[in-house]
């Protein structure tokens, strides 16, 4: 490859370099950017699975917790009334004295806090014996649901029943059914575990303002509560999710929102197996209340860090524009004639070797003016230095008014010497072109003592393997024959002779 192409193709890469750099700085600040937000984007998902998986835990043991006391309490207090009923069946209990028997049938658990008397009712639904009094009351439950299940049911064993006034107090009563000796319906024995129970167990549990605590039992309605909710007690709760699924999994957790103040939130049951089952719901706004607080510092820091980077990025570009803005001045520099401001001899064997090279490819003419100012050397010993430079310059003006095509190319080869590259022009056009310098010149010059050129033209359609210095010495030919006839005159080296002197 010869110098002149080994020069432009390394003069294209610079100029490519700073646009390239801007590029790949966006490019890499993005893409660190992008990167920075997807770890910390999978490591906020995973903080969120982790938040939600601890709440998970942590209810799922709370509401064991609070399902194994209640159950406890409850199977205690089922044992005492299973103790009545086998007691109930000694026929030597009828002779003993009223206090004895009452020693007999109920065990001190029936005293405990929060636990109702046991009261045992006949066939008929009266009261027969009282845990708390040797004198029952004359009343009759046969209307209530806790006897009436015993007689349609025969074989239920334990019944719970839904919350009721009972002994006094607002309770949960717990029946089981007394059978004659022929196994016949004999009566109820029942009790009664009082609300107080429950709020005293609730009242031991730190809890967040929207958790709820809810106590179901096996048929979906509503125990017990925290908050507590008079008006939903009783109620079905598990409308929505259903018994059959919470039945059917000894622990697990849906989301809903709560009936009562429609808040999302997590519900978690365990040992679903038991009479009574305990479900523990926390809102996501708590659940995820840590994880928030963690995601918006980290969401800051990622903020601030594309903020950094970002100004940064424009910082550096602004550097690279800076320097490419110099870069560019200082080749425009090298590239061009400091005096006359048209392109330098450098330059103009680029652009001469980059047309050449189209030409060859599209078959085109290419057509070159060298311009020669007469008797120059005269003129600077005549009217000294600066004039000669100001001669130059007008004569740069009348070479540049008149090649004002965009392919055109004007240039000062040193000294006196100027060129003209014109590109898709033939012998005729170009000499058109020519004419108009001279007589440009001409007209210019009449102030300056007489200031002329001499030009000197070739065009042609060159071949491949041809080199435009054949161009360039048929066209300074030319010029040395405009020279010897008489100079202010226009030469085309119009013969195949001209164009191949270099053949």
């Amino acid at each position: 490859m010869d110098s002149a192409g080994l020069f432009q193709r390394i003069r294209r890469k610079i100029g490519r370099g700073p646009l390239m750099s801007a590029r790949l700085l966006i490019v890499s600040s993005v893409v660190t950017v992008l990167g920075f937000s997807g770890v910390c984007g999978s490591i906020m998902l995973e903080m969120r699975r982790s938040a939600q998986e601890l709440s998970r835990q942590t209810q799922e043991n709370l509401a064991s917790t609070i399902s194994a006391d209640v159950n406890r309490n409850i199977e205690i207090y089922d044992l005492s009334l299973r103790s009545v009923i086998s007691s109930l069946a000694l026929p030597q209990l009828a002779q003993v004295d009223p206090t004895i028997r009452n020693l007999i049938l109920f065990d001190h658990s029936t005293t405990a806090e929060h636990f109702g008397q046991i009261q045992v009712f006949d066939a008929k639904g009266d009261l027969t014996l009282d845990s708390a009094t040797l004198s029952p009351e004359k009343i009759n439950r046969a209307d209530e649901a806790f006897f009436r299940v015993h007689v349609e049911q025969p074989d239920l064993g334990l019944y719970i029943s839904r919350p009721m006034q009972h002994g006094g107090a607002y309770s949960l009563v717990l029946s089981r059914r007394v059978a004659a000796p022929d196994g016949s319906f004999a009566g109820v024995v029942a009790g009664s575990i009082r609300f107080s129970y429950f709020m005293d167990l609730f009242s031991r549990l730190r809890l967040a303002p929207h958790d709820v605590i809810a106590v179901l039992a096996r048929d979906g309605a509503l125990i017990m509560r925290t908050p507590f909710a008079p008006e939903l007690l009783g109620k079905n709760m598990m409308v929505k999710i259903g018994m059959d699924r919470m039945l059917g999994q000894r622990r697990a957790w849906f989301a809903g929102e709560g009936k009562a103040d429609k808040i999302p939130r997590m519900y978690v049951w365990a040992d679903s197996s038991r009479p009574l089952i305990a479900v523990v719901g926390r809102s996501w706004s708590d659940v995820f209340g840590m994880w928030r607080h963690e995601a918006l510092r980290i969401g800051a820091i990622l903020l601030g860090l594309a903020v950094i980077v970002a100004g940064f990025t424009v910082f550096f570009i602004r550097e690279i524009d800076r320097r490419a803005a110099a870069e560019r001045r200082l080749e425009e520099l090298a590239t061009t004639d400091a005096l006359t401001g048209l392109t330098n001899r450098r330059k103009f064997d680029l652009v001469m070797d980059r047309e050449w090279r189209r030409a060859v490819r599209a078959r085109t003419p290419v057509a070159l003016l060298i311009i020669d100012a007469d008797h120059f050397k005269s003129f600077n010993d005549s009217f000294g230095h600066p004039a000669g430079d100001q001669a130059l310059v007008g004569i740069a003006l009348c070479i540049a008014d008149s090649a004002n095509r965009a392919g055109d190319c004007a240039a000062r080869l040193g000294g006196e010497e100027f060129a003209v590259l014109l590109p898709d022009l033939r012998a005729a056009d170009a000499q058109g072109v020519a004419e108009a310098i001279r007589q440009k010149v001409e007209v210019w010059s009449e102030g300056e003592a007489g200031v002329t050129v001499s030009i000197g033209l070739a065009s042609m359609t060159p071949a491949a393997g041809q080199h435009w210095s054949m161009l360039f010495e048929a066209a300074d030919k030319a010029l040395y024959a405009a020279k010897d006839l008489g100079r202010n005159c226009c030469v085309v080296a119009a013969s195949r002779r001209d164009l191949n002197l270099v053949a």
